[in-house]
């Protein structure tokens, strides 16, 4: 089976590779992130299906977006250190969430689903958060983390729910959206 993936994120198109039953090829969505939609798993939703929507195919596209919540706040990708900073003032020392929109698109049919994990991260450990900081990693993802990084290692307490999911694509959640309503 043939999809399309409309995301630039290098994470999702290693993470997509985990279903070797699909041929996947990278087509990146330019669309715009922002969304009117105020509870949370609905605005990653809206978000993935206009991306599966941005990009025109007859093959299956799958859209996502991911955004981390804490605080009663949508994190999504710091732009200077100093947001970097604000945010794990508000990961370290109390569990987040963070939530995951995927919506495929097939012939006529679309379906979209959301998957939520919750991450503890330690106390605030200001060498560490000015170390990863350093290191550029956290402006490309939301949230201003990759729970992969080995950096951060010391910092995760615990993760419940699906670890792939943190990383940027639930691929159980895809691979059972896929058996469900696409072969």
């Amino acid at each position: 089976m043939r999809l399309i993936l409309a995301s630039a994120s290098p994470r999702r198109a290693e993470l997509i590779k985990k279903l070797k039953y699909l041929e996947v090829e990278v087509r990146p969505a330019n669309v715009d992130e922002r969304t009117d939609k105020t509870d949370d798993r609905e605005a990653v939703m809206d978000i993935a299906e206009r991306k599966a929507r941005a990009v025109r195919s007859d093959d299956l596209v799958l859209g996502a977006d991911t955004v981390v919540v804490a605080g009663g706040k949508r994190l999504g990708k710091p732009k200077t250190a100093d947001e970097a900073r604000e945010m794990f003032a508000l990961l370290c020392g109390a569990p987040h969430k963070v939530l995951t929109g995927v919506c495929l698109i097939g012939g006529d049919k679309a379906v979209k689903a959301c998957e939520e994990t919750t991450v503890e991260f330690a106390s605030y450990d200001e060498k560490l958060v000015e170390e990863y900081i350093a290191t550029g990693k956290p402006f490309d993802k939301a949230g201003g983390y990759g729970i992969q990084d080995e950096e951060l290692a010391p910092l995760v307490k615990s993760i419940t729910g699906d670890y792939d999911n943190v990383v940027g694509l639930p691929i159980r959640l895809v691979d059972l959206l896929i058996s469900e309503n696409y072969e």
